[in-house]
């Protein structure tokens, strides 16, 4: 199955957007399918067939996956080209230990700034992802890693800090990756009821248990990771196990 066949090219480029915009959308569109593992960590994205599927010269096309590249969900390398990122399981450990660092100040932060209205809509948000859970399939599991990562990814905009909100972007896009490729458990193990808890802490205004709840939460979704390197077996042994 080739690339096209992966990624849904519904969001087109048309020729009245700046190479920018076309960029973007294309970047957007490249991203979705990556996080939804549609695109396996590993596969190429040439320039010149990005380019054709989206109908733009290989000059708007390389600035998308640069885009990517700089997010961390695709790798270049000199003289191959443009390939799906596949975390190692260090570099998982290390997106875990960033989220530990940073998420506890977005908390902070948002309970100084949280309002009814978006108390709401985080409720609405929560009835999304219970929505998922109790569905089956690849696809409820990928829209729930999505719904799970919105949920961080909407704490980081209360919290008002821009900064923050594109380090949080980049690492909750890092952390679906992760999560879809090591994660054990048939769900993202970004719990409901661990985003309910710290809801319910940020609503009463008690930002250091809301914080101390977010650092169990992203230890809870770490715990559920295999991310233990396997010794490959022989080729004789293997054989014998057909």
């Amino acid at each position: 199955m080739n690339i096209s066949e992966k990624i849904n090219l519904t969001d087109t480029t048309p020729e009245d957007r700046s190479p920018e915009d076309r960029s973007m959308a294309i970047r957007e569109t490249l991203r979705n399918a990556i996080i939804d593992r549609r695109l396996a960590p590993g596969t190429k994205l040439s320039e010149s067939e990005v380019g054709s599927l989206f109908d733009v010269s290989r000059t708007v096309a390389r600035a998308a996956l640069q885009m990517l590249a700089f997010e961390g969900l695709v790798k270049t390398e000199r003289n191959r080209g443009a390939f799906v990122s596949n975390p190692s399981p260090e570099e998982a450990r290390q997106i875990f230990a960033s989220r530990r660092l940073i998420e506890p100040g977005i908390v902070a932060a948002a309970v100084e700034r949280l309002t009814p209205e978006d108390i709401a809509e985080f409720r609405r948000q929560l009835d999304e992802e219970e929505r998922y859970l109790n569905e089956r399939g690849p696809a409820a599991r990928r829209a729930e890693i999505k719904a799970s990562g919105d949920f961080h990814l909407m704490l980081a905009s209360v919290a008002g800090n821009v900064i923050l909100q594109r380090f949080m972007d980049e690492l909750v896009a890092r952390s679906s990756l992760v999560i879809a490729l090591y994660g054990r458990s048939g769900v993202s193990s970004c719990g409901h009821a661990e985003h309910s808890a710290v809801l319910d802490a940020l609503e009463k205004g008690d930002g250091e248990r809301a914080a101390k709840l977010m650092i169990h939460h992203i230890d809870h979704i770490e715990a559920d990771l295999d991310l233990q390197l396997k010794q490959g077996l022989g080729l004789k042994d293997a054989l014998s196990l057909a």
